[in-house]
């Protein structure tokens, strides 16, 4: 192998499944045209399914084309962003589209932020208007009076049950103190032409996707609509997905770029049946939704997969499903034995990938039916130029198996951060999009991550890895889960804390972990500190919310 860029000679296609190749054919059209493709060959086809009431194609594009006739009255137009805070519901994927007809750009949030959350996101992305449930009315209309002043459009969380009934038709000036009934604005009415392909292309935003990039702060990714096109085009054939017949479950959040893109946008491209679940904690409902529709793709996170394999309803045989035929895992690694049990339970492919907001949603994944590797996130996807480069300068691009920053290049990687031209320069550079995570590569072309190259912990300037501690204190049979960070240190630069979850409530000291770890830690990786705690912080799709607990431990010291 040429050693001084192993990357050049792309040693996953080696080992890509026989019906993937290295290149594909990416559609130039915008997500619009996904549906409106879809309404015009599968029209009578069920398109959404939400507390197994269904709707088909034909009926929920009606509603969206009432929706944006509306929006377009209301004076949302071109590159006008709108924010979107609500769970999975068919309200969100309405609302969506509709959005995008007009050539807007959806800013989706998580509903359960706080106000102070929200605020910062809607300063930074400019939000006009905002959908959200009517609970959360009054927190965003706090919002309202001291940010822009945007148009409120509430739902309620079972408002999908007026879908299908005939109401009187009202209409609403633009008026930014009203607070505007989505079910009244998506009635039958007027439906004049509304552009479906022809106020935007491919070249447009479509999505502004919050993520914490290479710093803490959340910075809007600017997602094209010929981004989210090729992402979808990607995994289509990755995963050996069919149209017109596969029925994918929505349980990972919409408004997170990992849902959107590979349940919702995804399911949209095939023609397919999506399962929406608004509580991706109701295990039962899930696995009831799963048989009853005969689901067939399931992209999730670990700890769902987990939930599923330890369910007492599962383990008395009380499902069968058998019908899933592929998984994706993301977010965060798959343990072996999670993915051994769910294969063994219901006989499809359970998958680990990679991705990120900057990218949406993946660049990486095991092939389908050829070697997945333990700990590996996988092989780029077709179109996908990996290097592992120098973690100082960025630019000598190491050999095989050494560690370093990972950098991409392809046709998912987003056009910059909004209004950020300095983090945008610094993210991408000469086309290649600095992904901040460390990573090396193997012989075969698979890739591992080690850790984000923001969670690098110095000791006496050494490096520690959080994941390395973390994986060691993982294995303890007392631990049920850790996190690991770095605090800063006036001696060594950082030492290195844990946070540990017991299981059980096992009492657990400090001198047993720090045991434990010397079994195969260098000195220097083993914590000064470790604290007891009920439960390690996570985000929406399960990663480790490390900064929150540093930042907790700080402000009780300074105290």
């Amino acid at each position: 192998m040429n050693k001084e860029n192993p990357y050049d000679l792309k040693p996953w296609l080696e080992n890509y499944d026989d019906h993937v190749h290295e290149k594909i054919e990416y559609p130039n059209i915008t997500i619009n045209r996904l549906l409106f493709n879809a309404k015009e060959k599968y029209g009578t086809h069920t398109f959404l399914c939400y507390q197994s009431e269904e709707f088909t194609y034909k009926f929920i594009y009606k509603k969206i084309k009432i929706l944006a006739k509306k929006l377009k009255d209301l004076g949302i137009s071109k590159g006008d962003r709108v924010a979107i805070i609500l769970p999975n519901t068919p309200q969100f994927i309405i609302a969506y589209y509709a959005i995008l007809s007009v050539g807007g750009i959806v800013v989706a949030m998580n509903p359960r932020s706080t106000q102070t959350e929200l605020e910062y996101l809607f300063l930074e992305s400019g939000a006009t208007h905002a959908f959200c449930l009517d609970s959360q009315a009054t927190k965003i209309k706090l919002i309202k009076k001291r940010s822009k002043e945007f148009l409120l459009i509430t739902s309620k969380i079972d408002d999908y049950k007026k879908l299908k009934e005939k109401t009187t038709l009202k209409n609403y000036e633009r008026d930014l103190n009203n607070e505007v009934p989505l079910m009244d604005l998506i009635q039958d009415g007027d439906l004049i032409n509304i552009p479906i392909e022809d106020v935007v292309d491919s070249n447009d935003p479509a999505i502004f996707q919050f993520s914490g990039g290479t710093t803490g702060d959340p910075k809007a990714a600017i997602g094209l609509h010929r981004n989210i096109i090729a992402n979808v085009s990607q995994f289509i054939k990755w995963c050996d997905l069919k149209k017109g017949g596969e029925v994918i479950l929505a349980a990972i959040p919409l408004y997170h770029v990992y849902g959107m893109v590979l349940a919702m946008n995804m399911a949209v491209a095939l023609g397919g049946k999506i399962v929406l679940i608004s509580d991706p904690s109701d295990v039962n409902f899930i696995l009831d939704q799963i048989e009853e529709n005969k689901v067939t793709f399931y992209p999730g996170v670990p700890t769902m997969y987990h939930a599923i394999n330890n369910n007492e309803k599962i383990k008395s045989g009380n499902y069968h499903l058998d019908s899933i035929k592929a998984c994706i895992s993301g977010s965060f690694s798959l343990h072996p034995s999670i993915k051994n049990d769910f294969e063994h339970l219901t006989g499809g492919k359970l998958i680990e990938g990679y991705g990120l907001s900057e990218a949406p949603t993946a660049t990486h994944c095991n092939p389908l039916y050829g070697k997945n590797k333990n700990g590996s996130i996988g092989m780029p996807l077709p179109d996908v130029d990996v290097r592992i480069v120098d973690l100082e300068d960025g630019i000598v691009t190491l050999p095989q198996g050494e560690i370093g920053e990972m950098i991409i290049r392809g046709p998912q990687v987003m056009a910059g951060y909004f209004e950020k031209p300095n983090e945008t320069s610094s993210a991408i550079r000469g086309g290649w999009l600095f992904t901040g995570d460390i990573a090396k590569m193997d012989e075969d072309g698979y890739f591992y991550l080690v850790d984000r190259k923001k969670s690098l912990i110095k000791v006496n300037g050494l490096q520690v890895w959080p994941n390395e501690v973390e994986d060691v204190i993982n294995s303890h049979p007392q631990i049920k889960e850790c996190a690991v960070g770095g605090i800063l240190d006036p001696v060594q630069g950082e030492r290195v804390v844990s946070w540990i979850v017991t299981r059980d409530g096992a009492e657990t000291s400090l001198d047993e972990i720090r045991d434990w770890c010397k079994q195969k830690l260098s000195g220097y990786k083993i914590p000064k500190e470790v604290f007891r705690i009920e439960k390690i912080p996570r985000t929406s799709v399960g990663k480790i919310l490390r900064r929150k607990l540093i930042a907790e431990y700080t402000a009780k010291k300074e105290v």
